[in-house]
């Protein structure tokens, strides 16, 4: 037996510890969070603003673009789809950016957002990067992967879905 023997003087150090790596874990997503938003803002805005982009033809253009990797793409059925009408396409694709790409930086609706951000990278990995030899040359890929931990846990700090929690919470307990 082991009569007056303390076993709590070690913890402190492991509540410590556990805080560091509370604290870690709830930071964890907040750089690709970050990342996520301001790339999709900026690609949103990217191509509103690109006047040869949002055209059914011409050098740079979304037309261009879309019968170029035709072709080549897994999916050539979505590609004739988006061909029916360029030009509109290219405005879903940039708004969606955009809505994306802002929920995610200000964490509202957060894994609606990501849902989102990965749908459009699948459907760009699917035509516009299908044909990149070795498949992790093409970006969208990755882009995909990086928006399932979104998709999954959401936004836990610094976001407005965090904040409509914590405010349900404390109304739940004023109700108690």
């Amino acid at each position: 037996m082991t009569h007056g023997m303390r076993t709590d003087t070690h913890t402190q150090y492991l509540e410590e510890r556990r805080d560091w790596r509370d604290t870690a874990t709830r930071y964890a997503l907040l750089p690709l969070r970050l990342f996520l938003g301001v790339t999709f803002i900026y690609a949103g805005l990217d191509k509103l603003t690109n006047s040869a982009f949002m055209k059914a033809s011409g050098s740079g253009s979304i037309g261009d673009m879309m019968r170029t990797v035709r072709d080549s793409s897994a999916i050539p059925a979505l590609v004739d789809l988006s061909l029916k009408s360029p030009v509109g396409f290219g405005y879903a694709i940039a708004f969606g950016e955009l809505a994306v790409g802002i929920g995610t930086l200000i964490g509202l609706f957060t894994r609606l957002a990501a849902l989102g951000g990965a749908f459009i990278s699948l459907s760009l990995w699917l035509t516009v990067s299908w044909a990149s030899d070795p498949y992790y040359y093409g970006n969208d890929l990755p882009y995909l992967m990086a928006w399932t931990p979104l998709v999954l846990a959401g936004a836990s700090i610094f976001s407005v879905d965090s904040a409509l929690r914590a405010r349900r919470r404390q109304r739940a307990g004023a109700y108690r």
